[in-house]
C-alpha cells in the first residue's frame, strides 16, 4: 500500500474511534495534514476550539503564529506534515488526560511510522513529554530543552514551545522564532 492508502485506512479508524469520552464532546476529529513525503513532522498536543470547528490542525490564533514561523524559514504547510497526539478536543481546551493520551497514542505513532520523518518537532510540554518518552529521552522543563537537537538513529527531534504559549506570554515569541531558525538548518 502507498502512504496515502495507509493514512486513509488509519483515518477511517480515527473517524470511528470511541476509545475515550472525547468523541462524545468533539465537533470534528482532527486527523492531521500536509505533505505525505515531508521529512519534517510537527506534533501538537490536541485540537483547540477552532481546530474542532474546522477539522484541521493549527487554524486559530496559534495557527497564525505557527504559519508565520514557517514562512520565516521559507516553508508553508505544503512542505510539512502536522498532527496532534489527540484527535479530539478536550473540553474547554483543558490539558489532555493521561488516559486520553494513552487511548489516542496509537494513531500518532502510526502517523509517524507512515510519514517516516527525519525531523520531529514536538510543540509544547505535553507533546514533548510524549515524544521524549516514546524515544527514551529524559524529559526536562521546556525552558531547558527547547531548541536543542536530540538524535535517535537517523531521527532528529527538536522540542519547541507551542505557538499558543506566545498568545499568553509574548516574551516567548522571539524564542519561538529563534527555535524555528534551528529547524531551518535541517530543510
Amino acid at each position: 500500500m502507498s502512504k496515502i492508502e495507509y493514512l486513509d485506512n488509519l483515518k477511517y479508524f480515527v473517524l470511528k474511534c470511541d476509545r475515550c469520552s472525547l468523541h462524545k464532546t468533539k465537533n470534528n476529529y482532527v486527523f492531521g495534514e500536509g505533505s505525505l513525503n515531508s521529512k519534517i513532522m510537527f506534533i501538537g498536543e490536541a485540537p483547540g476550539k477552532n481546530e474542532d470547528i474546522y477539522g484541521k490542525p493549527f487554524v486559530g490564533r496559534a495557527g497564525k503564529i505557527f504559519d508565520d514561523c514557517l514562512v520565516s524559514i521559507g516553508l508553508d504547510r505544503n512542505d510539512i506534515y502536522i498532527s496532534n497526539i489527540l484527535k479530539c478536543r478536550p473540553p474547554k481546551n483543558r490539558n489532555p488526560l493521561k488516559k486520553e493520551i494513552k487511548s489516542c497514542s496509537e494513531y500518532i505513532d502510526k502517523q509517524i511510522d507512515i510519514i517516516k520523518p527525519n525531523l520531529i518537532i514536538p510543540l509544547g510540554r505535553i507533546s514533548i513529554s510524549y515524544i521524549f518518552n516514546k524515544f527514551k529521552f529524559p524529559f526536562q522543563k521546556i525552558n531547558r530543552i527547547h531548541g536543542k537537537i536530540y538524535s535517535k538513529n537517523n531521527l532528529k527531534i527538536i522540542p519547541i514551545y507551542h505557538p499558543a504559549a506566545v498568545i499568553y506570554n509574548n516574551k516567548l515569541k522571539e524564542i519561538l522564532f529563534e527555535d524555528f531558525k534551528i529547524i531551518e538548518k535541517f530543510i
